[in-house]
């Protein structure tokens, strides 16, 4: 595994960037579709988007400043595509962000790369109740296992509001559950 600072220097070096580029895709690809998966639901459309993350990653490497893991950067990058790529898509159906959201889940069942069972389509329901923030803290913890440091880094919020947020969350969720 190639170190993240090296990587980024090779990025943004002309003679090492399409090689660069290449370890990115496939060191980082598989956990970003997961992250647009869980928002956007659907297989294609998460394809397209991490598609879109790879081509913004690309176009604005030599903006990264370090600041924060490269990974994080990216994750941000691929968390904002995805939520805007809802937000077109419900504005092109004249539908509110929540209404769009609650039609991928009911067409999640006729998705063929969906491998849930019933209890995961009912999750899956529950989750789309919750405000856009605690659906991506509880995506983040429960399905990808991110720390809360890290999440913290990628959404840019204190570690104490990520741990309400996600308490909050799956409250919410043992609720829905609980009356479905």
């Amino acid at each position: 595994m190639i170190e993240e600072e090296t990587l980024v220097l090779d990025l943004k070096t002309k003679s090492k960037q399409a090689q660069a580029f290449e370890v990115l895709v496939n060191t980082y690809k598989e956990r970003l579709y997961w992250q647009i998966r869980s928002i956007v639901l659907n297989h294609a459309d998460a394809d397209d988007v991490l598609q879109n993350t790879f081509i913004k990653v690309y176009k604005n490497i030599d903006g990264f400043k370090g600041d924060s893991k490269l990974f994080s950067w990216m994750y941000r990058i691929a968390t904002n595509e995805a939520l805007n790529f809802i937000k077109q898509k419900a504005k092109m159906q004249g539908v509110s962000d929540t209404n769009y959201q609650d039609k991928l889940v009911s067409n999640l069942r006729a998705d063929v790369y969906f491998e849930g069972d019933e209890i995961q389509l009912k999750l899956q329901k529950a989750i789309a109740t919750l405000p856009e923030k605690q659906k991506l803290v509880f995506n983040m913890k429960y399905f990808q296992e991110l720390k809360y440091e890290e999440i913290s880094e990628i959404l840019n919020t204190s570690v104490g509001g990520l741990k309400a947020s996600y308490h909050l969350a799956v409250k919410k969720l043992e609720q829905y559950l609980k009356e479905d």
